[in-house]
C-alpha cells in the first residue's frame, strides 16, 4: 500500500535561466521536483514563503508560489495539471525539456 503525505511546495523560476525551480530542505533551488521540500503545517510553508522571498529580493528567482502537492512512496506528486506540466517540459514532445533529460518527476502530466 501507498504511503501518502499532502502539503505544499514552493515553486518559481530561476532568473538566470528561466528554468522551473523548486525550493528544498536545505534552501536551494532544485530542477527536480523530488528534492523538493513539502510542506505539511502552515508554519512549514510560512517558512518556505520566507526563504522564497529572500531569493526574490536577491533576484535569484521570481514569480514563487507554493502549490498543493503530494508525496507518494516518496515522490512528490503535483496536485494539479498545470504544476504536473512544468515539472516535464513540453507535453506535446516528450523527447524535450526535462522528461527527456530524466530530470522530470515520476508522475504524468495526466494520468488515466
Amino acid at each position: 500500500m501507498s504511503t501518502i503525505e499532502k502539503g505544499q511546495v514552493m515553486t518559481a523560476n530561476r532568473l538566470g535561466d528561466g528554468l522551473v525551480v523548486f525550493l528544498n530542505r536545505a534552501g536551494n533551488w532544485s530542477e527536480k521536483i523530488d528534492e523538493a521540500t513539502l510542506a505539511l503545517e502552515p508554519q512549514a510553508a510560512a517558512a518556505l514563503e520566507a526563504l522564497a522571498a529572500q531569493d526574490v529580493k536577491a533576484n535569484y528567482v521570481t514569480g514563487t508560489y507554493l502549490f498543493d502537492a503530494e508525496r507518494v512512496d516518496g515522490r512528490i506528486k503535483a496536485s494539479h495539471i498545470r504544476e504536473r506540466i512544468r515539472t516535464l517540459g513540453p507535453t506535446i514532445r516528450v523527447d524535450l525539456g526535462k522528461q527527456a533529460e530524466g530530470k522530470a518527476g515520476a508522475f504524468a502530466a495526466e494520468e488515466a
